[in-house]
């Protein structure tokens, strides 16, 4: 019977103390709040995915959110981001079919931006787009 309360009482600590060490968890990081002014419609939604350099551009962000427009501004708000360096690409999904689309020519039909808003031809870039997160919360705007 002492086995058999021994064990749950370590059952239990565990568990509790596994929640305590998760919620520390969670509570570390930055918060990277981020905002596109100049939608040219309200119509959609627009989605942003924050990437390190191993996932830029590919399927799967480290965090990703998406923001109804209202008055050409939608704003998300990423939180517990650790430090590191990281970009941003956002797009404006105008037709709710949660994805870009793109002329048969490769040209994409939607507005869509990166972090540090940098002008360039072609598919975006991590280097010109990368930001450093440190111990500081950070507040970004990007631009279609």
């Amino acid at each position: 019977m002492q086995h058999s309360i021994l064990i749950i009482a370590l059952l239990i600590s565990s568990v509790l103390f596994a929640q305590t060490s998760k919620e520390t968890e969670l509570e570390e990081g930055q918060t990277i709040e981020v905002s596109v002014t100049n939608a040219l419609s309200d119509k959609g939604i627009i989605y942003f995915s924050l990437h390190t350099k191993e996932t830029f551009r590919k399927a799967k962000a480290m965090y990703s959110e998406s923001s109804k427009i209202e008055n050409g501004k939608a704003e998300v708000t990423f939180k517990n981001v650790p430090e590191g360096e990281y970009a941003i690409i956002c797009f404006h999904d105008e037709n709710e079919n949660n994805k870009m689309d793109f002329e048969l020519n490769g040209m994409p039909k939607e507005s869509y931006g990166t972090s540090n808003n940098p002008m360039s031809y072609g598919p975006p870039q991590f280097e010109p787009s990368k930001f450093e997160v440190t111990n500081k919360n950070l507040s970004l705007e990007i631009k279609f």
